[in-house]
């Protein structure tokens, strides 16, 4: 277990999050399912388990600061430090009108504090409660699970896919995750740690009905950027391998 690598992915009992789990247990990493209900985390932990995973449950609700502090308690006492954190839980939130997605002039600041508590300032307090065991690694990574719904390039490019796709709590909480990515990696750009951001790509998960690529495809940019190697990029934002613009 020493040389083991230790990951701890929140959100990780269905979805992106389950198969980054998997994905990462499939590579040798000692994969901590972080979820907020017991009952599903254990039992996917249990699903991991019984195909030969190392895999254990570990509840942590990224809206419960109380679960934050008692994670990062049992990892320091258990492991003595992490080295894989994968920010992966987040809601959607935004609100729909006769079918249609409310814009931007009718998102209500009560739906955008929602949707930015879980997404940006709940991520953040996470991220901030663990650092201290990711920076007693000697090759820290740091993922976070973002979207291209997030880029403010694409979002203002006529040409651009996601031009008249605009979900606004969803893509702007993105948006602000994104800065705080840039922001941490440069504050940590001097250390071993690396800091990205993921597009996982359109994905079929509860979360987006709409999907068009299999779960698989879509966890495979969190466990590359995962498991970079020491001279691997930080600051960056990434869909399977490629640079994405901001």
């Amino acid at each position: 277990m020493e040389n083991k690598k230790i990951a701890l992915i929140t959100g990780a009992n269905r979805g992106i999050g389950l198969e980054t789990a998997r994905q990462l247990a499939q590579q040798g990493v000692k994969v901590l399912l972080g979820a907020r209900s017991a009952d599903k985390g254990a039992a996917a932990a249990e699903t991991l388990k019984a195909e030969g995973l190392d895999v254990e449950f570990l509840r942590i609700d990224v809206d419960d600061a109380a679960t934050h502090a008692s994670a990062a308690k049992h990892i320091e006492e258990t492991f003595g430090k992490l080295d894989i954190l994968v920010n992966n839980a987040g809601i959607s939130g935004d609100e729909q009108e006769n079918g249609a997605i409310v814009q931007a002039s009718k998102t209500s600041p009560a739906v955008l504090r929602r949707v930015f508590d879980t997404n940006f300032f709940n991520t953040v307090a996470v991220t901030q409660a663990l650092l201290p065991l990711v920076q007693k690694s000697d090759a820290g990574r740091i993922v976070f699970l973002s979207s291209i719904l997030g880029s403010l390039t694409l979002h203002n490019d006529p040409n651009s896919p996601i031009y008249n796709f605009k979900v606004p709590a969803y893509d702007i909480s993105k948006t602000a995750l994104n800065g705080y990515v840039v922001h941490l990696a440069h504050e940590l750009k001097d250390t071993p740690i690396k800091v990205n951001a993921a597009h996982p790509g359109s994905v079929v998960t509860d979360m987006n009905a709409n999907g068009d690529i299999p779960v698989e495809e879509g966890a495979k940019t969190s466990v590359l950027l995962a498991l970079l190697p020491d001279d691997g990029y930080s600051g960056k934002f990434i869909y399977l391998g490629d640079e994405l613009p901001w």
